[in-house]
């Protein structure tokens, strides 16, 4: 995501800390193991499988590693560490005002309609938009420029609302290449207008939290089909050793194996990259509607 200029790393941190209640980003772990490490277990995984997409190193990597920009031991990677080891505050950027604003929200998207009609916008209620409307829609594994134009609406009218983790401790805004500047605006300061902050980031097929997600729920999957771990066992490793609130297998539950499956398809169409297969293991339970957890 970096690399294809959606967002910046810092925004990337903030998105899965605040909604998808990671302990750190991807960034600031990365900078914790250190980026020389990162690098050379995933060189190491990508020849051992014999290059398995899945397990591709980033080219960002390796000219920072070059560079000695090794994350919190050598206090520069992603971020700036201070003597005390506290990385550096990276602010964000405040959101606009808020104005008035006529809102037309694509219909498979109540929970976001909910929440733009309690923070004031005009909900219209017409089939299609007006033409002064600001178009929302909350897709899963989509863009927006996608999305707009499944539902032929203006795409440059259009904005996307991430509604994966729900809406209550931060919002991911999402624009097409050709939303015009006013309208992301507009949207922008009224999604901020209660003081949950807001990530503005560029089109991208499956957001921030939904692309992150999925994807390790989806190699947790790989990783017991291939019988390297139980079930039980992988998710608690990475509860342990990563801090996360739940494993990869739970988090997959939590969602549901079916959406989970409907966002690893819609990406992996989008981008035609093999990352995003969809795991055996995880489309065999996500079928049968059973736990990603279900033992063979």
């Amino acid at each position: 995501m970096l690399a294809e200029g959606v967002a910046d790393f810092a925004t990337i941190d903030r998105i899965l800390v605040d909604a998808a209640g990671f302990r750190l980003g991807p960034f600031g772990l990365m900078d914790l193991v250190g980026l020389d490490v990162n690098h050379s277990v995933h060189k190491s995984l990508y020849e051992q499988y014999f290059d398995e997409p899945r397990y591709r190193p980033s080219y960002l990597l390796e000219p920072r590693v070059a560079a000695g920009l090794l994350g919190r031991k050598t206090r520069r990677g992603w971020y700036v560490y201070g003597q005390d080891g506290a990385a550096e505050k990276i602010p964000e950027a405040p959101a606009p005002a808020r104005s008035a604003l006529a809102a037309w929200v694509a219909p498979n998207a109540g929970p976001l309609k909910e929440l733009l009609a309690k923070l004031g916008a005009q909900i219209e209620t017409g089939a299609k938009p007006s033409p002064q409307a600001t178009c929302f829609v909350a897709p899963l594994g989509q863009d927006a420029t996608t999305t707009a134009l499944q539902l032929l609406i203006d795409p440059a009218r259009t904005v996307a609302v991430d509604p994966l983790f729900g809406f209550a401790k931060r919002r991911t805004l999402m624009t097409t290449p050709v939303t015009r500047a006013a309208i992301r605006d507009a949207a922008h300061g009224l999604l901020a207008s209660d003081g949950v902050p807001v990530s503005v980031i560029r089109d991208s097929a499956g957001f921030v939290a939904q692309r992150v997600v999925a994807h390790i729920i989806n190699v947790g999957c790989d990783i017991v089909q291939q019988r390297i771990a139980t079930p039980a066992d992988l998710d608690r490793a990475v509860m342990l050793g990563l801090g996360y609130p739940q494993g990869p297998l739970g988090m997959g539950d939590a969602i549901g194996g079916g959406k989970v499956l409907t966002l690893l398809e819609a990406m992996h169409a989008f981008y035609q990259d093999p990352r995003y297969r969809a795991s055996p293991w995880l489309r065999r339970r996500a079928r049968l509607g059973v736990s990603l957890l279900t033992p063979e």
